[in-house]
């Protein structure tokens, strides 16, 4: 059974714990660095006020990533720690203890929180799992908003380097974007030497994918009306070099491309 209720307020760089007792009297306040020193004053702080971890029980606010580190030192000594979605947490305390805001007096509002609802609270915490689940979510989504920018970017550099390729094949395909790697223009297609510019479509897994034929690649850069543009032969390679990362770190595989 728990007999002490902490809450706990973290920042980046620093964390204040208050613990309460089961008829809510505070029996302590910490106000620590969030680093191994100030990890073992808590601890320090808990195994002065309860017997053992198991009369121990933690809520904290989900704070971005600063509350992660804390999060799993205490779950890693057995304590018993939830983290609770902040909107519970700031209409409690609308309805209770916060009149000013103060990191302490969060760390507090937090802990009567805990004690209040201690028997359901577990039913509206936000696991490490689910956690974990959502942040990536939101890096693949955010990954995902780049290559599209990206993408939109070596559209309208072609425009302007090569206009007639788009309509040859697909440009983000693999072959055309490691092919415009080398050669990132009409003008640079129709100047290449052969043997060069063939090399430039094989895949660096040594495999020759082609949708479209060289000879036709070259043709339409002999006739192309593309402007000289030496900063977007700069440029262009450089965006596709970017978009094969996100891709490759999205799927793993550059592979995963339209072919």
């Amino acid at each position: 059974m728990e007999s002490l209720f902490v809450g706990v307020d973290v920042s980046k760089d620093y964390f204040c714990a208050s613990g309460l007792d089961v008829q809510g009297n505070v029996m302590f306040s910490l106000t620590a660095a969030a680093d191994r020193t100030g990890f073992e004053a808590m601890m320090n702080a808990l195994s002065s006020h309860a017997a053992n971890v198991e009369e121990v029980m933690i809520a904290m606010e989900s704070s971005g990533c600063y509350h992660l580190n804390l999060f799993s030192f205490l779950t890693s000594k057995n304590i018993k720690t939830v983290v609770v979605n902040p909107l519970l947490i700031a209409n409690y305390g609308k309805l209770s203890l916060r009149k000013t805001k103060t990191d302490k007096k969060d760390a507090l509002v937090i802990a009567h929180y805990l004690l209040s609802h201690r028997e359901t609270i577990s039913q509206c915490s936000i696991s490490q799992g689910y956690q974990d689940l959502r942040d990536m979510a939101r890096e693949r989504e955010f990954t995902g908003k780049m290559i599209a920018g990206i993408k939109n970017d070596i559209k309208r550099m072609l425009q302007g380097t090569f206009p007639e390729l788009e309509k040859l094949a697909n440009v983000f395909s693999d072959t055309m974007l490691y092919l415009l790697k080398t050669f990132p223009s009409a003008r640079l297609v129709a100047n290449a030497d052969e043997k060069d510019l063939r090399q430039a479509f094989i895949h660096p897994d040594k495999r020759m994918r082609l949708v479209v034929k060289p000879e036709k690649i070259r043709e339409a850069a002999l006739n192309s009306v593309a402007s000289i543009s030496p900063a977007k032969e700069m440029m262009l390679p450089g965006k596709i070099e970017t978009l094969l990362y996100l891709s490759f770190k999205t799927t793993d595989d550059v592979s995963g491309f339209e072919r």
